[in-house]
């Protein structure tokens, strides 16, 4: 994947020793195939529907029953983590969905009745038993050593649910985001 361009690194500007600061401005990262439907109709929560579609195709020709499920809307307080997941989205997207797709960043300003209800993602914690967590954790890492701080110390089966998002970055809002709240982040 290609380096964090400069105008997304903003971990320095937000973590300290209590982890990543957060406000009513979160962040997003998507494909840029779906940037088109987003600005029409919002973040959707489980919104990438040929991601879906191709899945439900593929357990089909095995023989298999695909039962969606619905995800909220995946956030993070930090340009430079939104950047890894609109990465993560594209690699994803490339082994079932042909074409030219890029990462892209949505800022995401809620209104404070909205943003209130911002959660910890401690659901996290099982994908970061699997290999893409190992993934994210050593690109954490790297984030908070260029921040002059040591890695994240978490034992994620006894974290309390607030360090999944001041220490991962990692939060979620459970319903969708309407379009006038996002911003496409260029530069």
């Amino acid at each position: 994947m290609a380096d964090t361009p400069t105008f997304f690194k903003d971990a320095k500007d937000l973590l300290s020793e209590q982890g990543f600061a957060a406000s009513n401005t979160w962040y997003h990262g998507t494909s840029s195939a779906l940037v088109n439907s987003i600005k029409a109709q919002g973040l959707k929560r489980s919104g990438d529907k040929a991601l879906k579609e191709a899945a439900k195709k593929t357990m089909a020709t095995i023989g298999n029953d695909y039962t969606e499920s619905v995800e909220p809307v995946f956030l993070t307080q930090s340009k430079e983590l939104a950047f890894y997941w609109a990465e993560q989205t594209v690699r994803n997207r490339s082994v079932r969905i042909e074409g030219e797709e890029q990462p892209v960043v949505l800022a995401v300003d809620l209104p404070e009745d909205l943003n209130a209800k911002v959660k910890p993602d401690v659901g996290a914690a099982s994908l970061l038993l699997l290999k893409e967590g190992e993934e994210f954790m050593a690109y954490l890492a790297g984030i908070y050593q260029e921040s002059s701080l040591g890695a994240p110390d978490i034992d994620l089966m006894k974290a309390e649910r607030m360090e999944y998002l001041h220490k991962l970055g990692m939060a979620y809002y459970d319903a969708d985001i309407d379009s006038t709240c996002l911003t496409l982040i260029n530069s």
